[in-house]
């Protein structure tokens, strides 16, 4: 039976480096990472279809009207939504499927899907996660407090997952969690 499997995290917990070198580890083992929409404007290192279908608000709110989303939410100010029908295929057709997403995503796929995996990373500390954001250059410092900020709420949420991986050791994390998506 296929599994759907849900990987969230806080800004800077290293959920996306994670999920990349699992799919390059794994990539025969019929794991298809779900591609989310989004509001937010593109990054210079990223392509469309990629890592987001990159959309207007207007075209956002279209696909609410229509129910196209499995799950949605507002993040940093920021749209996100996954296809429903997209997950509902591959599932369907045996495939394994894996979503990147923030917990009031996971919590609203699992209120659909019960017996989706979740799993939380966290960060070994706040210190540490404070220390990624601000290496990873991406954001200006009023958009770093507010994820450090917004951290806090997620990790209290992040408990009710089904698993959680402490993002210290990188590769011990990537084992963890090829260890929990792998198993039968």
């Amino acid at each position: 039976m296929a599994k759907l499997i849900v990987i969230a995290a806080p800004s800077g917990a290293g959920k996306t480096s994670l999920i990349k070198a699992l799919l390059e580890e794994v990539e025969n083992s019929n794991l298809n990472l779900g591609i989310s929409y989004t509001t937010r404007k593109k990054r210079v290192n990223e392509q469309e279809g990629e890592a987001y279908f990159f959309i207007d608000k207007k075209a956002f709110e279209l696909k609410v009207i229509k129910n196209e989303f499995l799950e949605k939410a507002e993040v940093f100010g920021n749209l996100y939504g996954t296809d429903k029908y997209w997950v509902k295929e591959q599932l369907e057709e045996g495939k394994n499927v894996l979503l990147e997403l923030d917990w009031q995503g996971a919590v609203q796929v699992k209120s659909v899907y019960p017996k989706a995996i979740t799993i939380f990373i966290l960060p070994p500390s706040y210190n540490e996660l404070k220390s990624r954001l601000n290496e990873r250059s991406q954001d200006q410092e009023d958009v770093i407090a507010t994820r450090l900020s917004q951290a806090k709420l997620e990790i209290e949420h992040g408990q009710n997952f089904d698993f959680i991986i402490v993002n210290d050791l990188f590769e011990s994390a990537l084992d963890d969690l090829k260890d929990i998506v792998l198993k039968d």
